[in-house]
C-alpha cells in the first residue's frame, strides 16, 4: 500500500520535489533560449566583445521598438486598443506554452484548450463591460446589442460555467493534483495579463496622456536602469537578477523622475493627448476634443523657500499634471521594477531564460511587459483616487433609457433636493 501511495503521488505531482528533480520539461527548457540575433547585426557586431554586442543589440533593436511605439500613437487610439489586444495574447501565449510544456509531458487532454476558452471568457466579460460603459448610446441603438448588453453578466457566466463543467470531465484519475495546478496557472495568467490589459484600455480613454506618460516612464526607467548599471553599475541588487545594480536602480529613478517632468510638460499642451477618448455616435468614430481641465492649464507655484537660493527663482510655472506624473514616474522606478522581478523568480523557477525568442536581444513580449502591467493598475487605481469624479454625460445616457415614469420620479427627487439646498430658486432667478 505505501509502495502504491508513493506510486501515485508521483503520478500525481504531489510532491515537492517533483517538480524540481524530475524532468518535466523533457530535459530541455520549454522555450528556445539560442542566439537569435539577426544575422546582419552577427556580421556588423563580429569584432566586439559579448558584452559590448549584447549592448549594441539591445540599444539598436529599443529604438527600433521605440519608433514603432511612435507610430502606432500617431494612428489612434483605435490602433493602439488593437495593439493592447494582440500584445495580451501573445503574453498570454508565452506563459501558457510554459505550462504547456509541463502539462503535457503527462500526456493529459484539454489544458490548451481550455486555457485559450478562458481567455475568450474573460475578454468577453471585460470587454463587454467596457463596450456598455463607453459606447452606452450605440449600444442603445441597436436592437441585438442591446440584448446582449442587458444580460451581459449571465451570458458571461454561462460561458465560464461551460468551460468549468469541460475542466471537471477532463480530469483523469491519479493525475488530479496536477490537473488542479494548471487550472490555477491558466486562471492566476488570466488575472495577471487579461485583468490588467483592461486597465490599460481604461486609462487610454482617461486620455492618451495617461496612457503614454505611465509606458513611456517605464521604458525610460528600463533604459536609464540598464545605462546606468552598465556603465557604473558595481553593487548587486537583488538575487534574482543578478545583473541589477544599486547604480543602477538609482541612476533609473533620478533620469526618469525628470523624464517624467520634460514628457508631462511636453504633452500637457496639445489636446489631443490630454482629452478624454470618446466615441462620436453621429460619425461612428473615436473623437479627442475638449475644452482642457485645469490639470492641463498652466499654473504658478511658489516655489520652496529652501530652495529658492538654490535655483534662484520664487515661482515657477508649470501644468498641474507634471505634479502628478511625479508620483507616475515614482512608482515606475521603484515598485514597477518589482513586476520584472517577480517574472525573473519565474523564470528561474522553470530554469528559463526568456519567456520567448520573440525580440532578439529581449526575449519575448512578456519580459517587455512584465513591468507595464503592474503599471498599468497602479495608474488605473491612481485615477480612480485621485482625478476621476462622476461623469454627467453617463448620467444623462442612463437616465434617458428608463422609463418615462422613474424618470418623472427622479425627476421630482431632484428638484426637492435642489429646492432645499436652495439652489433652485437661485437658478431660477437667474
Amino acid at each position: 500500500n505505501l509502495q502504491e501511495s508513493e506510486s501515485e503521488n508521483k503520478l500525481d505531482g504531489e510532491t515537492a520535489s517533483d517538480s524540481e528533480s524530475k524532468s518535466e520539461f523533457g530535459g530541455s527548457p520549454p522555450v528556445p533560449t539560442s542566439d537569435d540575433t539577426p544575422e546582419v547585426l552577427n556580421r556588423a557586431l563580429s569584432n566586439l566583445s559579448s558584452r559590448w554586442k549584447n549592448w549594441w543589440v539591445r540599444g539598436i533593436l529599443t529604438l527600433a521598438m521605440i519608433t514603432f511605439f511612435f507610430i502606432i500613437i500617431y494612428l489612434g487610439p483605435m490602433v493602439l486598443m488593437t495593439i493592447v489586444m494582440c500584445v495580451q495574447i501573445k503574453c498570454f501565449h508565452e506563459i501558457i506554452t510554459i505550462g504547456y510544456n509541463v502539462y503535457h509531458s503527462y500526456d493529459l487532454p484539454w489544458f490548451r484548450t481550455l486555457s485559450w476558452y478562458f481567455l475568450l471568457c474573460a475578454n468577453y466579460f471585460f470587454y463587454g463591460e467596457t463596450v456598455t460603459d463607453y459606447f452606452f448610446t450605440l449600444v442603445q441603438r441597436e436592437e441585438p446589442l442591446r440584448i446582449l448588453s442587458k444580460y451581459h453578466r449571465f451570458i458571461s457566466f454561462a460561458l465560464y460555467l461551460t468551460g468549468f463543467c469541460m475542466f471537471v470531465l477532463s480530469l483523469v484519475k491519479k493525475h488530479y493534483r496536477l490537473q488542479f495546478y494548471m487550472f490555477g496557472w491558466t486562471h492566476v495568467t488570466l488575472l495577471i495579463v487579461v485583468t490588467q490589459s483592461h486597465l490599460i484600455i481604461h486609462n487610454l480613454f482617461e486620455g492618451m496622456i495617461w496612457f503614454i506618460v505611465p509606458i513611456s516612464c517605464v521604458i525610460c526607467n528600463d533604459i536609464m536602469a540598464y545605462m546606468f548599471g552598465f556603465f557604473f553599475g558595481r553593487t548587486p541588487l537583488i538575487k534574482l537578477s543578478p545583473k541589477k545594480t544599486w547604480e543602477g536602480f538609482i541612476g533609473g529613478f533620478f533620469a526618469t523622475v525628470l523624464f517624467g517632468l520634460l514628457l508631462s510638460y511636453v504633452m500637457s499642451g496639445y489636446r489631443c493627448f490630454t482629452c478624454p477618448v470618446e466615441f462620436n455616435n453621429d460619425t461612428n468614430s473615436f473623437t479627442v476634443d475638449c475644452e482642457p481641465s485645469e490639470l492641463f492649464q498652466l499654473q504658478e507655484y511658489n516655489i520652496p523657500s529652501v530652495l529658492q537660493s538654490v535655483v534662484g527663482w520664487k515661482t515657477v510655472r508649470m501644468y498641474p499634471f507634471q505634479i502628478h506624473s511625479i508620483a507616475l514616474s515614482t512608482f515606475a522606478s521603484l515598485i514597477g521594477p518589482f513586476g520584472g522581478f517577480f517574472a525573473s523568480g519565474f523564470k528561474r523557477a522553470f530554469k528559463i531564460k526568456d519567456f520567448a525568442n520573440t525580440i532578439p536581444g529581449h526575449g519575448g513580449i512578456m519580459d517587455r511587459f512584465d513591468c507595464q502591467y503592474l503599471m498599468a493598475t497602479f495608474v488605473n487605481v491612481y485615477i480612480a483616487s485621485f482625478i476621476r469624479g462622476p461623469n454627467p454625460s453617463k448620467l444623462i445616457q442612463q437616465f434617458l433609457t428608463l422609463r418615462p415614469d422613474q424618470q418623472l420620479h427622479i425627476f421630482n427627487t431632484l428638484k426637492a433636493h435642489l429646492v432645499d439646498k436652495g439652489l433652485l430658486g437661485r437658478l431660477e432667478d437667474a
